[in-house]
């Protein structure tokens, strides 16, 4: 007489892990498209897009305003905020709105088809970045001719130092959106990458008044040399030799930043 037939072992075996998205070469095609639709799903968001784009200029109309007594003070601090508040608020809405990407699947589905991690990071800073200059011009453009601005140097060195700076805040937002796990953790994240470099990047006392274990700090923090070109310009007529060493070491540290951004997508996102 036999004994009972062994019981079927049920229990589930792991779902295997999804191969890592294969590493392709840039292809401008995949990148406009990736862009194309990223534009196209900021266009319905109209929140958003005034986040973007009016906030900064509302924060230096109110800035001229509160310095209304003693318009010196905005003609010293204004054209540092004129970069340091668009790398705020591109920095807020990049990690959101990439982090939203993850978390709904969108990503993962992205990347299983025949497009490259590198495609998918330079579509995103495409996007941001146009939207990135709409904001620059706009902040420039009220602070020059609207609220008095008195800059000595061009105003087109301005906008540029005011573009990199957008375009750093895009970079750090995709960048910190793959250490986060939600919307609210993304932005904890501001006060651990956007304050210190706030305090340490000379807006409130020249860096070298500082104690010099955080002046050393800020020397390699890229914020200390957007408001190290903006003052270039605000207190130089010509082109500077400092003003192009800090415009290519913002430049560096947002393509640095993409670089690490783009090594660091995952194709299982949640």
């Amino acid at each position: 007489m036999t004994g009972p037939a062994p019981a079927p072992d049920r229990t589930a075996a792991p779902a295997p892990a999804l191969p890592p998205a294969p590493t392709r070469p840039l292809n401008l095609s995949r990148t406009t498209a990736t862009a194309s639709r990223v534009l196209r799903q900021l266009s319905h968001d109209p929140r958003t897009l005034a986040l973007l784009l009016l906030i900064p200029c509302v924060m230096l109309f109110l800035l001229r305003y509160v310095f209304d007594g003693s318009p010196r003070t905005f003609d010293t601090i204004g054209a540092s905020l004129l970069g340091i508040f668009p790398l705020i608020t591109m920095f807020l809405v990049t990690s959101i709105a990439t982090l939203r990407e993850r978390t709904s699947g969108t990503l993962e589905r992205l990347l299983a088809m025949p497009l490259g991690k590198g495609d998918l990071i330079a579509g995103y800073a495409l996007a941001f970045g146009a939207l990135a200059v709409v904001q620059s011009a706009l902040a420039t453009g009220l602070a020059l001719w609207f609220l008095g601005l008195d800059v000595t140097g061009s105003p087109w060195l301005l906008l540029l130092v005011a573009l990199l700076d957008a375009l750093l805040g895009t970079a750090l937002g995709l960048f910190v959106s793959a250490f986060a796990a939600s919307e609210f953790q993304a932005v904890q994240f501001m006060p651990a990458v956007i304050f210190p470099q706030l305090l340490l990047c000379g807006l409130f006392t020249p860096r070298d008044a500082m104690h010099p274990a955080l002046e050393a700090v800020s020397d390699v923090l890229p914020m200390s040399y957007a408001v190290d070109g903006m003052n270039e310009v605000l207190r130089h007529t010509d082109l500077t030799a400092a003003f192009v060493r800090d415009a290519l070491v913002v430049a560096g540290c947002a393509l640095l930043v993409l670089a690490l951004g783009a090594a660091t997508l995952k194709r299982r996102t949640a």
